[in-house]
């Protein structure tokens, strides 16, 4: 075997990357050797391989789900905004430039072709299948003449195109048709059929419009998934929940102790890596939510700083807000703060930045001995250390170099008091520091809560793959999709007009 598919969607967050993970998950369960690939990603939530390379975290979860090591060849090409106007480029693993969306559609992306498809191949010839997924809507006729994700990769690679459509939206057979209907004849060619995602309900109440919509395109159903709660897996584009939102839409199991443990996440401008939260949100009895409100922060037990690709932004959004004086005043009375990354830097004495703001100077809020100087070079990086006594696995993204003046030493960076400082994004992924992380925490807010012994992390993110797969396995036409991966896009599809414009 030797196949390959791209899922594409009819909007962004319509379910593609819940969608290939499935997939890939399946797969490996049938004993194909399978690897995921996305041209070009767009996130802030980011991971590093092992070689050290910078690729999205949503490419390092389907990885997970086909059991394989991540690798920069499944995301040649990483944009991470840093403003409104312009976004980072990392290639193969490491930062190239700062480029304006104009810029980068107006020539730059179009020369990436070569490289992404050289990646593409290498994947193919090493794996039995390749899940490729997509960006947005291949429908995007202003991007079409440059698009290297979508279908101008389905046309260079001869790949079979799944659209997934979000149901729980509505609009769902319009957008599936216009779609289609809005690609050229070259294109529809590769469009294969749909997958409907997020279906509440009784699916016989919604085949008559799946035979319509076959009557109308030529093109079947792949497969109707319900919806589900809490499937948790890691996002590339933005925040699974609206802001002040809990963190998992699942149940939380009750505390072993008496008390439950409150934790605040500032919701700061350009947030990276908020998916470090997630390990503290597995925890049963720890309450996670984000927050954007000085007052939010009153009756929190632990307030997190998570990581930013703006940290100046964030620095000055804080004291705009009122919440840089609620982390002063915690610190002064001793009551928990975490600051990772970027949430590290601002909490130190001051920040020297020519690269991220091109600010200079900027004074941080002081509540560790540390001073940040934005180097050109990012760290990338994946470093194994000692914390409260256990092992900590974490992975490092930035340009801010931070010299420690002070304090007791925690991962790369500090503790004063109740306030925490470290680089290490991932590090509460490891259970046990995780639990005397969690310890030291209730000790210091008077919490008569109590680490559950027996929470894996690792185990829980392998439960909610295979549900992912069980999705798939359960509700998809599998054989049809095992055909679809196999053989390509069945032949003799109807061309649905107009097409896309000249």
């Amino acid at each position: 075997m030797n196949g390959g598919l791209l899922v594409a969607g009819t909007t962004s967050d319509a379910g593609k990357s819940v969608v290939t993970a499935g997939i890939c998950r399946w797969l490996v369960r049938q004993g194909v050797k399978v690897a995921p690939f996305k041209a070009q990603n767009m996130s802030l939530n980011s991971f590093v391989t092992r070689e050290g390379a910078e690729i999205g975290r949503a490419q390092a979860m389907q990885a997970q789900a086909c059991r394989v090591e991540p690798t920069a060849l499944m995301n040649p090409v990483l944009l991470k905004p840093g403003g409104e106007q312009s976004s980072q480029v990392v290639l193969l693993g490491r930062p190239v430039g700062e480029l304006s969306a104009r810029g980068y559609h107006g020539g730059r992306q179009q020369r990436l072709l070569g490289t992404v498809l050289d990646c593409l191949a290498e994947l193919r010839g090493t794996y039995d299948a390749v899940i490729c997924e997509g960006a947005g809507s291949p429908a995007e006729i202003n991007l079409r003449r440059t698009d290297i994700v979508n279908m101008g990769i389905a046309r260079n690679a001869r790949l079979p195109v799944l659209v997934v459509g979000d149901i729980d939206r509505g609009g769902v057979f319009a957008s599936f048709f216009g779609t289609v209907a809005l690609l050229s004849p070259e294109d529809q060619e590769l469009v294969a059929g749909f997958l409907v995602n997020k279906f509440r309900g009784d699916v016989s109440l919604l085949e008559p419009g799946l035979d319509m919509l076959h009557g109308l395109t030529g093109r079947r159903a792949y497969g109707v998934l319900p919806f589900r709660h809490g499937l948790g897996i890691d996002e590339e584009d933005g925040l699974r929940v609206s802001l002040r939102g809990a963190v998992r839409e699942s149940v939380v199991a009750p505390p072993l102790g008496e008390d439950v443990l409150r934790v605040a996440v500032c919701a700061v401008p350009l947030m990276s890596n908020f998916t470090d939260v997630d390990a503290l949100a597995a925890e049963p009895g720890v309450v996670v939510r984000f927050v954007d409100r000085a007052e939010e922060l009153a009756d929190a037990d632990l307030v997190v700083v998570p990581g930013t690709r703006g940290t100046v932004r964030a620095l000055e959004w804080l004291r705009e807000r009122g919440l840089a004086d609620a982390l002063a005043r915690r610190a002064a009375e001793g009551r928990p703060v975490l600051g990772v990354c970027g949430g590290f830097q601002l909490l130190g004495e001051h920040i020297e930045d020519e690269v991220e703001s091109r600010r200079g100077h900027v004074d941080g809020l002081g509540l560790l001995p540390v001073r940040v100087r934005f180097a050109r070079e990012k760290t990338l990086a994946r470093p194994v250390g000692e914390a409260l006594g256990e092992r900590v696995e974490g992975y490092e993204i930035h340009h801010g170099v931070a010299e420690v003046t002070g304090g007791e030493p925690f991962l790369d960076g500090c503790r004063v008091g109740g306030v925490w400082g470290t680089h290490w994004h991932g590090s509460l992924e490891s259970d046990a520091f995780r639990r005397a992380f969690l310890r030291e925490v209730a000790a210091a807010a008077g919490r008569r809560f109590v680490p559950a012994p027996g929470t894996s992390f690792a185990a829980l993110r392998e439960e909610q793959l295979d549900k992912l797969g069980d999705l798939i396995e359960q509700h998809a036409d599998t054989d049809a999709l095992w055909r679809l991966i196999e053989s390509g896009a069945p032949q003799g599809l109807p061309f649905i007009p107009p097409g896309a414009p000249a």
